[in-house]
């Protein structure tokens, strides 16, 4: 079963991000939110750890909360996918189960 895995927490602060990527298997999708979209920026102490899960998995991060914190697109690690609210809800029902990693 497809899963998808939300973060809310800023990978910084908290180890969520890493719980969730340790967990996921192939064909599962780690969706960062709120403070989690740090997770989702180039450059950073974790980004290599996203760039590796994309060959696995599907990453996606929520627009809304990267324009909320001052974020833009052209800072997404690439092979990250922006979605909106529409693709969250999107998201939830494409996959059969959702694990919120806190």
């Amino acid at each position: 079963m497809a899963m998808l895995h939300t973060v809310n927490k800023s990978p910084f602060e908290k180890r969520s991000l890493d719980s969730a990527l340790s967990h996921a298997i192939d064909g599962a999708a780690i969706l960062m939110i709120e403070d989690g979209i740090y997770g989702a920026l180039k450059g950073t102490a974790v980004s290599a750890k996203i760039e590796k899960a994309l060959g696995n998995l599907k990453v996606y991060v929520l627009g809304p909360d990267l324009k909320a914190r001052g974020m833009t697109e052209d800072q997404v690690v690439d092979g990250v996918k922006v979605v909106d609210y529409a693709g969250f809800v999107d998201l939830v029902t494409e996959y059969d189960k959702v694990q919120a990693w806190l």
